[in-house]
């Protein structure tokens, strides 16, 4: 079921989401070479617990405060003392925040250093993707229309665009109806766009083939072929005359 969100709940929200821009914005320019993704996931959770706030992926019972995926690594990667960021990686951050219940989602890729020509590529036209999708979502429109602007993007590029995980509705929990697809193969439903939506629209793509595989772990996806992928993700809210982007990272408090 569709939760359409009053006036109150969008404002709760949003608040939620402007933290969380504050907490990218604050992290991002601090992700370095030679870190290790546990590395980043204590600034995250140093963030959090400064402010006072929860990270939303607890509800999941993920094990770490923020998703950090590397390379080829698509989404939910698990924090690890372990895994080293290097000079030329692509390194995804998905993170939420629980702020009294309300919901925040968005993530962003950091292309660190001197990152391959065709890797940067992918990462700068994934952003496209996102954009193109955000303008799609409208009043009015339906959701399948967000995937045609995104899918229309990375096709003309002959990127992998990954069917097997969406975006979604969310801002009272983290996953909630509507799937929202990258990809018009992914099919499902298609219900027409309305004000009170709050939706996380997140493309994620590969260079190579669309084809993903689960890890041992149980979270990571990876692609299938060891290709790279990159993703971003928006959290916005729909209204009768516009679509207002939650987490955009040019907000500050």
């Amino acid at each position: 079921m569709i939760r359409l969100k009053n006036d109150d709940e969008i404002n709760g929200i949003r608040k939620s989401c402007h933290l969380l821009a504050d907490m990218f914005n604050e992290i991002l320019p601090r992700v370095k070479a030679g870190m290790s993704t546990k590395d980043v996931d204590n600034m995250c959770r140093d963030f959090m617990k400064a402010h006072n706030v929860k990270t939303a992926w607890a509800r999941e019972n993920f094990p770490g405060c923020v998703c950090i995926s590397v390379n080829d690594e698509v989404i939910h990667g698990i924090p690890s003392t372990k895994k080293i960021i290097h000079d030329g990686d692509l390194v995804s951050i998905d993170a939420g925040i629980d702020l009294d219940g309300y919901i925040s989602d968005s993530s962003h890729t950091v292309q660190l250093g001197n990152v391959r020509p065709e890797w940067k590529m992918l990462d700068d036209i994934t952003r496209r993707c996102l954009s193109a999708g955000i303008e799609a979502c409208k009043a009015g429109n339906r959701i399948r229309d967000i995937a045609a602007a995104v899918s229309a993007i990375a096709e003309q590029h002959h990127y992998g665009i990954v069917y097997e995980y969406c975006g979604h509705g969310v801002g009272l929990d983290v996953h909630e109806d509507p799937s929202v697809p990258n990809c018009l193969e992914r099919g499902g439903p298609n219900p027409r766009i309305q004000a009170g939506m709050v939706l996380a629209i997140e493309p994620m793509i590969n260079l190579g083939s669309a084809d993903v595989v689960l890890a041992d772990d149980g979270w990571t996806v990876l692609t299938a072929d060891g290709s790279v992928s990159a993703h971003e993700e928006h959290t916005v809210a729909v209204f009768k005359d516009h679509t207002e982007i939650l987490t955009a990272l040019d907000y500050a408090s």
